[in-house]
């Protein structure tokens, strides 16, 4: 099968391929991490597509969930470690609450075919 050549193609393509991305990421949250393999597969997609998005709403929708990601890592790893002194467990919550709030965000953005406001 051949890739589309036309702009409206690639944008549909580009569009179903950031679904995607929100949706793995989205299963890797949800799950505790249980799936936290389809997070990784959602930032490994993005960062393959990442050249084919450039200039389109697409590239700061990837951006964005990079951002999340990688925010989330880092205050998930310091509020894991404040865990060992019976605090970092308000760190967790919080910053499930973030990732989760900026996945929404960004996702119904993407459906309102919007870049999502702020990284």
């Amino acid at each position: 099968m051949t890739e589309p050549t036309t702009t409206e193609g690639i944008a549909i393509n580009l569009r179903t391929i950031t679904n995607v991305a929100y949706g793995l990421f989205a299963l890797g949250l949800v799950t505790a991490g249980f799936f936290g393999i389809a997070t990784i597969a959602a930032m490994v997609l993005m960062y393959v597509k990442r050249a084919d998005a450039a200039g389109t709403v697409y590239a700061s929708h990837f951006d964005w969930l990079s951002h999340t990601f990688w925010w989330g890592i880092l205050w998930f790893g310091l509020s894991a470690l404040a865990t060992y002194i019976y605090v970092g467990w308000i760190g967790v919550l919080a910053t499930c609450i973030w990732v989760l709030y900026r996945l929404i965000k960004g996702w119904l953005r993407l459906l309102e075919g919007r870049a999502p406001s702020g990284i």
